[in-house]
């Protein structure tokens, strides 16, 4: 009646396929890749290895669920057969003989009909609960207990199994929809990445060109001549276009940080010194609250103010034809991060729109091309940090970048996965 359990209950852990990460395709097609990975993702999830306490538990001798289940009955009997021997003390041999002889043969009939009961109502619906879990350990959702239609504990566990197996099929189907849909637009982005760098190249050489043209009509003509303010709108227009332009090129062909060990505050200095330039003219007032005591962080100073000039400038739009306004620029640290937030007064964003604003060419402004947000938040996940936002519709919006002062190195083995 002892013997060494063939099954792992822990094995199965269905909870693991609703955190499935959508993996790196490995098919032909963009159906096999996600199926593919699916499968391969909830069969890892499902047979994971054990723990070492989990495992030495497991692996040890345990009584079977049989003994444990009869002790109580065979130690009633053998009470119940001291009790007879003492209550027949008084009989004779033969008559005593004849009672405890029906007694014995009484107990091993209790015995045999509570193993039988046992056998059928609690053993065969383990069986078939542990043959059933064994194929979702290899991947197949598609099965269910027959045992779910008892109406008792273990109908209860049943029911509870499949409903449980339901989910999980759910949730799997939700994955390779939501898989295909990103395989999908991937290739889209990755189709209109190309042609859109392929257009900046063609048109950033004529637009040199005229440049170097307006920059020389603009020294040839007097100081009094009422074309030199066409001249400066020229010359505007082309820096916002050639902006847009390596706005496309950093998102169809980005490249990796070059990080190294530097003061944020000076990165984020120079940004908003770019940006008081743009509100000289204006009733905006930008302010800049620096914090001293910060340590160096490890950043690509280029990419990251890049990412401060775009969210001061959006900031600044956000505040144009709405009068006066102040933009107030922080740095600290907060979760084991270099903190930098920036805090504008101006229209707000709606609800609606906040989870799309970091979208590829999402934009509700007329001249915008709504790449600098999104520009801005990969550069920010390159450099493992996050952006957060929040915003209240006419009182301004609040952004905030974390990045870590140390950007971990990935493994070997993982960047050769």
């Amino acid at each position: 009646m002892l013997s060494r359990s063939p099954f792992r209950p822990h094995a199965f852990a269905p909870e693991a396929v609703n955190s499935v990460a959508v993996g790196r395709p490995l098919g032909n097609s963009p159906d096999d890749r996600a199926s593919t990975s699916i499968k391969h993702a909830t069969t890892a999830s499902l047979a994971r290895p054990p723990s070492p306490e989990e495992d030495f538990r497991l692996s040890t001798v345990r009584v079977n669920w049989q003994l444990k289940a009869m002790l109580p009955v065979v130690f009633v009997l053998l009470a119940g057969l001291l009790l007879f021997i003492v209550a027949t003390v008084s009989f004779r041999d033969p008559e005593r003989h004849a009672v405890l002889i029906v007694a014995g043969a009484g107990a091993i009939a209790i015995c045999g009909v509570s193993i039988g009961a046992l056998a059928y109502f609690i053993q065969r619906p383990m069986v078939e609960l542990q043959e059933k879990i064994a194929l979702v350990s290899e991947g197949n959702l598609n099965v269910a207990v027959d045992f779910a239609r008892r109406n008792d504990e273990i109908g209860d566990l049943g029911r509870n199994f499949n409903h449980m197996l339901q989910q999980l099929r759910d949730s799997r189907q939700e994955i390779e929809v939501l898989h295909r849909t990103q395989m999908s637009r991937a290739e889209h982005l990755a189709t209109l990445g190309e042609l859109a760098a392929g257009l900046a190249h063609e048109i950033r050489n004529p637009l040199a060109g005229i440049a170097g043209v307006i920059e020389i009509i603009g020294r040839d003509l007097p100081s009094t001549s009422p074309a030199r303010a066409v001249v400066k709108d020229v010359r505007q227009e082309i820096t916002q276009i050639n902006r847009i332009l390596t706005d496309l090129l950093e998102t169809a062909r980005p490249h990796p940080p070059q990080v190294c060990l530097s003061n944020l505050n000076i990165t984020v200095e120079h940004a908003v010194m770019l940006a008081r330039q743009q509100v000289l003219s204006k009733p905006i007032l930008i302010e800049l609250q620096k914090e001293n005591d910060l340590d160096e962080v490890e950043h690509d100073s280029d990419q990251i103010h890049q990412v401060f000039l775009n969210l001061l400038l959006n900031a600044v739009q956000a505040m144009e034809g709405g009068g006066a306004g102040v933009i107030r620029v922080e740095l600290g640290s907060r979760d084991d991060c270099a903190s930098v937030t920036v805090t504008d007064t101006g229209r707000g964003i709606p609800p609606q729109h906040i989870a799309h604003i970091f979208r590829p060419f999402y934009t509700t402004k007329g001249n915008g091309t709504g790449l600098g947000l999104s520009l801005a938040r990969r550069i920010v996940e390159e450099h493992h940090g996050r952006i957060e936002v929040s915003s209240v519709v006419g009182k301004g919006s609040k952004f905030e970048v974390l990045l870590p002062f140390r950007v971990p190195v990935a493994p070997l083995a993982e960047e050769d996965r």
